[in-house]
């Protein structure tokens, strides 16, 4: 499956001056939104995660996504999993597990994104699921902004990549494109106002 290709075929690869959910800036962005608004692209991407989940031995009872931007991702992994579907949404800033939703003790779930950079919301998840008595067994996303190790291959996590290591990372493909500090920007310093095409800050 070449996920790059699909990626392009939706208009999902942007180029330009954005802003990444790290704060870093970048002349390339991944808007799996555009991607996901074609519900059988959805079904079958995350079948194929699926697979790869499977594959690698990992059974789970839940997936759990942050809003907003992990939500049809998680969903549609649940359901490829045959699990059930739940997801954490920022209140004044701060992650929370809200309406009604509930996790057990010893619960096994994955958290669940569309694309992951550093993987900071997903770990802000996981640190509410685990806190709640549940046990988070690994990590996905449609696709790997190049931070952190995937399964399956030979890179090795970034410095910044904040996904733990004895879990496992599952995405479909990995996405490296050049970023940088806002400070040392050379967009920035050509006078390109960067733009923040995600849902985070907006």
């Amino acid at each position: 499956m070449d996920i790059k290709k699909i990626y392009e075929d939706a208009d999902a690869l942007l180029s330009g001056h954005f802003i990444l959910s790290s704060g870093h800036h970048s002349s390339n962005y991944l808007q799996s939104a555009k991607v996901l608004e074609d519900p059988k692209k959805g079904e079958m991407l995350a079948a194929e995660l699926a697979k790869i989940i499977k594959e690698a031995g990992i059974e789970a009872d839940t997936v759990c996504a942050p809003a907003l931007g992990g939500l049809i991702a998680g969903y549609e992994l649940a359901r490829a999993l045959g699990t059930r579907s739940i997801f954490v949404e920022r209140k004044n800033g701060i992650m929370e597990l809200r309406r009604g939703f509930e996790v057990k003790k010893g619960e096994r779930v994955i958290v669940c994104e569309d694309v992951i950079t550093t993987g900071g919301s997903a770990m802000e998840a996981a640190e509410i699921i685990e806190r709640l008595g549940a046990e988070v067994v690994a990590f996905a996303a449609l696709a790997n902004r190049g931070f952190c190790k995937r399964y399956g291959t030979e890179n090795t996590a970034k410095p910044s990549c904040k996904l733990p290591k004895d879990k496992p990372f599952f995405s479909l493909a990995d996405f490296e494109f050049d970023d940088f500090l806002p400070e040392e920007c050379p967009m920035c310093k050509a006078g390109s106002k960067a733009v923040k095409p995600g849902s985070r800050g907006n």
